[in-house]
């Protein structure tokens, strides 16, 4: 059965099944898929951290519709961005045992033995106003990171493959001051630094978080680099969150290149050794063409020597909406390419990948309709064969 006859989308270099994958093949994906506690809270009500929780326990449609994504796309290792950090057993555990453990529309069921799930930096209130509005309101745009509670926007890496514990690097707590050269915003009417003297050696970089996981797949260690950089967007003329954004990419890229200003949470200096598998996944909120086009951060990744940026996925649905000639490379439904999978050049070979966006016709078009069907974003994935 051709992926066009499933999904109606654009079949890049050959056709293949979503049932079954070669032996060899490992499938890879991203998808941000709006499960906060934002989009399940009823408008006009205060934001609450168990808002999620309580979606997951009412059988909630938009996350029944998740679920059926990825038992249709079915990959070996995912990474769910805007999945709130609450308790694992009310949170992630609750999703796989009574989501993707059960069937949804006739879908065969879907296991991940392993997860990981961590502390984030959205809604950890400091006592500064980061927005220069006049009020520190602690949480909000003025928390390390937007969000209107501890955990808010978190994100969670779901695995078929076992996960060395032992080994995950996790970058939450990097200061923004210790990157070399780091975009300080300014003020564009005073021509001050945005960010005074305290606010900047307080702040941290991830909006969110930065994971390195270590994934043991046939014997061989495969890197899964997890973030959720900020939008681009939400700010003045100052571009705060556009700089922000930026330097969260680049520390990817600098990762990757083992920097030695980068350290861990743990202390441990330094990114990846040479010659070391990885795969960077996420919404990164940076698109690199468009009306959108942020090319200064993402040349950082897709032009770089270590990364294979050489497959774009892509799908039909998108360019059937908006009949670009670029629309085909759309991740989110405000047209533009901002989540990725990424791999090594080194020790991984791209076999296929796509980006689930049905088109109209198709039966699976009702899955992502409109947001509040599953998320403005798409689920992307690459199948892999490790070297």
């Amino acid at each position: 059965m051709k992926l066009k006859t499933i999904y109606g989308a654009l079949v890049i270099a050959a056709s293949f099944s979503f049932n079954a994958l070669a032996s060899e093949s490992l499938r890879i994906a991203t998808f941000n898929v709006s499960m906060d506690a934002t989009n399940h809270t009823p408008k006009g009500e205060q934001i609450k951290s168990d808002a999620l929780a309580n979606a997951l326990k009412a059988n909630h449609q938009q996350i029944k519709n998740i679920a059926e994504i990825i038992q249709r796309v079915r990959p070996d290792i995912i990474l769910l961005n805007e999945f709130d950090y609450i308790p694992k057993e009310q949170g992630i555990e609750y999703f796989k045992k009574h989501y993707l453990n059960v069937s949804q529309n006739n879908q065969q069921v879907i296991d991940f033995p392993y997860s990981f799930i961590a502390p984030v930096n959205t809604g950890l209130a400091t006592h500064f106003d980061l927005d220069n509005d006049g009020k520190s309101t602690g949480i909000m745009a003025d928390a390390q990171g937007f969000g209107f509670f501890e955990g808010h926007y978190g994100m969670a890496v779901l695995s078929k493959y076992p996960i060395d514990f032992d080994k995950v690097r996790t970058l939450q707590k990097f200061k923004y001051k210790d990157m070399p050269n780091a975009q300080m915003p300014t003020d564009p009417k005073t021509g001050e630094n945005w960010y005074n003297k305290n606010e900047w050696q307080a702040l941290r970089l991830s909006s969110k978080s930065f994971w390195d996981l270590p994934v043991k797949v046939n014997n061989k260690t495969l890197h899964v680099l997890a973030s959720h950089p900020t939008p681009p967007v939400f700010d003045g003329d100052e571009d705060r969150n556009g700089k922000r954004n930026h330097d969260e990419v680049r520390l990817i890229a600098d990762y990757v290149s083992n920097k030695a200003y980068i350290y861990d949470d743990k202390g441990q200096k330094g990114g990846l050794k040479a010659d070391s598998r990885f795969i960077i996944l996420g919404d990164l909120n940076a698109s690199p063409e468009g009306d959108k086009a942020r090319t200064n951060t993402t040349d950082q990744i897709l032009k770089n020597a270590l990364i294979n940026a050489s497959f774009v996925p892509q799908s039909a649905g998108a360019k059937e909406q908006y009949d670009t000639n670029e629309a085909q490379n759309y991740t989110a439904n405000w047209q533009a390419r901002v989540d990725y999978v990424l791999p090594s050049n080194y020790g991984l070979k791209i076999k296929n990948g796509g980006v689930f966006w049905p088109t109209k016709s198709s039966n699976e078009y009702r899955l992502i309709k409109d947001r509040n069907a599953s998320s403005d974003h798409r689920l992307v994935w690459l199948d892999l064969i490790v070297e």
